[in-house]
């Protein structure tokens, strides 16, 4: 029996390359990186809850076509590879999907987020 693809399924398929496979692996190190984070579909798009709190999210710059990590309270993490722009909240990573994904920086980033929640 096939079942209709959810909204938040369709928005990592209907990436180009390399953006989708970024955005597919970055999807499952978010998920794997702590038991109480989950997947939710807001505003459009991936977010990703710790203990039912909005954490992070996952978008594609519309200009540069870059992947990126939204972390929600991100201007309470002072990172050199986190940038605010004209948000007043949320920071974000941008990604070069050629590269490889810098799992280190991201899981220390992750991990600087999660504490805001303890």
């Amino acid at each position: 029996m096939d079942y209709p693809l959810r909204d938040i399924d369709n928005f990592f398929l209907q990436k180009d390359e390399p953006a989708k496979s970024c955005l597919l692996f970055l999807r499952d190190f978010i998920l794997g990186y702590d038991k109480n984070i989950t997947e939710a579909w807001k505003y459009k798009m991936p977010f990703y809850c710790y203990k039912g709190k909005m954490f992070c999210y996952l978008w594609v710059n519309k200009k540069t076509h870059q992947p990126y990590i939204g972390i929600v309270e991100g201007r309470k993490i002072e990172h050199p590879l986190l940038i605010i722009e004209k948000r007043s909240r949320m920071k974000i990573m941008l990604l070069d999907a050629q590269e490889d994904i810098p799992l280190d920086t991201i899981s220390a980033i992750l991990k600087m987020a999660l504490a805001i929640y303890s």
